[in-house]
């Protein structure tokens, strides 16, 4: 039987060194059912982080099994040279379900690549290279994501094509702002936009990207509503939006398909990945007709919307139509509340819990202020592990612990967890 500790030393003789891995020691998985994996030496998780919220539906769901089984005798690439009726009607589906008027959809193989994808649109849209995004954010690993990603441990490099300038977001508890209602935060966000504007841009800018919720940056969630004030203003001076949703979309947050919808706007550009197609490489970028087709030259997508991922991806979609995972999610999401809420107030190690849906954090700091504490969240993962329960971790200081399971999860597992959880914060203290 081949172990762990086996496993983690052939990684690290052929793999990169900044490639993170969770837990000491690290697992590797062998096989999932339903919400459970199963590791290398046979152990057995309830996993609530879902392939950092990839796993959208589970682990051998019947109906996406049976479609990427179907497809696989058939063909598993051709390329968008080629007319493929499965990408069609997933470009159907899907630009029916944005939202965004006479939408189109182009196909990529992941989050970062969907990102890119919609800077390009709208730089050349706009014949700019000026890019606004939020603090606490994080787009992709690409040489352009990484440009637009505000938090240094995930910023590699700062040589970048683009122009880039941050403003205040969704981050809540370390902005100066964070003491005013709803109403007074979201104005001083919008005031600090237009200064960014006037003072740090030469006027003519592309776009602004945003994550309605923010995901590596720990789930930082801002007042719904938030990016309505913004998005006029944006409009006002000509600058499109992009929705980033690879965390948020596929009904994830419980109130909403999409995260943009929690603030009454319409993105001009929205990229979506992750859950689309339950742990398929599939991601992509949906946008009105005209803006769609403004990219001058030609192009192609070598493995975006290949049969095997727009067959599954299909399968999924379908799926959580068919079973209302949405409103799943939302009582699911609402019952782990009840769990964990208890525990959070009555500790000095937690400052606060967050999220939507089934897109919930709670934030780790030093009794009695906000200074970060990941040993704290280190050691909540370590706990959870430890009883069988997987979770993820993130936040600007790595002091967030991020809980999203598979969206058909039952009320005995989230039971389960809630339960797990909150002992663990209340040993913390």
């Amino acid at each position: 039987m081949t172990t762990n500790a086996e496993l983690l030393s052939r990684h690290r003789a052929v793999l990169p060194n900044w490639l993170a891995l969770y837990y000491d020691p690290p697992i590797s998985f062998d096989r999932g059912q339903g919400r459970h994996v199963y590791d290398v030496e046979g152990n057995c998780y309830l996993d609530f982080f879902g392939g950092i919220l990839t796993t959208s539906l589970g682990y051998d769901i019947p109906e996406i099994t049976k479609a990427v089984q179907e497809q696989a005798p058939k063909t598993f690439h051709t390329s968008t040279l080629y007319l493929s009726e499965s990408m069609i009607e997933l470009a159907e589906l899907i630009s029916e379900l944005s939202g965004i008027p006479d939408a189109k959809v182009f196909f990529t193989t992941s989050g970062t690549e969907a990102n890119d994808a919609a800077l390009m649109l709208a730089t050349v849209a706009r014949r700019s290279n000026q890019i606004l995004a939020l603090r606490n954010s994080y787009h992709g690993r690409s040489f352009t994501t990484i440009a637009i990603t505000a938090q240094r441990s995930w910023s590699p490099t700062s040589v970048s094509g683009m122009s880039v300038n941050y403003v205040h977001g969704g981050y809540r508890l370390r902005s100066p702002f964070r003491h005013l209602d709803d109403e007074a935060y979201t104005d001083a966000c919008v005031d600090d936009l237009n200064q960014v504007f006037d003072m740090m841009t030469s006027g003519d800018v592309a776009a602004m990207i945003a994550e309605p919720i923010q995901g590596v940056g720990g789930f930082a969630t801002p007042p719904d509503g938030f990016f309505a004030p913004i998005k006029k203003e944006l409009e006002n001076r000509g600058v499109l939006f992009i929705s980033d949703e690879v965390q948020t979309g596929w009904g994830r947050t419980g109130q909403h398909f999409w995260g943009y919808q929690a603030h009454g706007i319409t993105p001009d550009i929205l990229t979506f990945a992750k859950g689309v197609g339950n742990g398929l490489s599939l991601g992509g970028v949906i946008a009105g007709a005209e803006l769609m087709d403004s990219l001058p030259g030609n192009s192609i997508s070598t493995f975006g919307g290949n049969p095997m991922s727009s067959v599954g991806a299909l399968a999924t979609i379908r799926y959580m139509l068919e079973h209302d995972i949405q409103g799943h999610a939302l009582r699911m999401g609402e019952r782990l509340v009840g769990h964990l809420q208890p525990a959070v107030e009555a500790s000095d190690v937690v400052v606060e819990l967050r999220g939507r849906g089934l897109m919930l954090a709670i934030e780790t700091v030093q009794p009695g202020t906000i200074e970060p504490n990941g040993d704290a969240a280190g050691r909540i993962m370590e706990q959870a592990r430890a009883a069988g329960l997987l979770v993820g971790k993130g936040g600007l200081y790595g002091n967030v612990i991020r809980i999203a399971p598979p969206m058909t999860v039952t009320e005995a597992e989230i039971d389960e967890a809630g339960t797990t959880l909150a002992g663990i914060i209340e040993r913390l203290g």
